[in-house]
């Protein structure tokens, strides 16, 4: 990749990664903007963590996979994880 791909692909610059330009609402523009301040963020910041969430809600296979990752790391099979939660429930509920 050349310089000037590297340029149009948004790869150079002080950041890393893609840059793109989307068109949003004026009054979803402005809701993100107060959110970025009240954060204090930026809006680069607010808007890649939003798409990021956004892509991993929509993507069950990856959640389903990270999910079996932790599962795998803590040694728990799936059915001691169900008797914890529901021992936590049990144990929260109004009898």
């Amino acid at each position: 990749m050349g310089q000037q791909d590297a340029v149009c692909r948004g790869r150079s610059g002080y950041t890393s990664g893609m840059k793109t330009a989307v068109s949003l609402p004026d009054d979803v523009f402005d809701q993100a903007e107060r959110l970025a301040r009240r954060l204090r963020k930026s809006r680069s910041a607010l808007y890649r963590e939003a798409i990021a969430e956004y892509v991993a809600r929509h993507e069950p296979e990856a959640l389903t996979a990270k999910l079996d990752e932790v599962l795998e790391r803590s040694g728990d099979t799936p059915l001691e994880l169900v008797r914890a939660a529901a021992r936590r429930t049990l144990e929260r509920a109004d009898w």
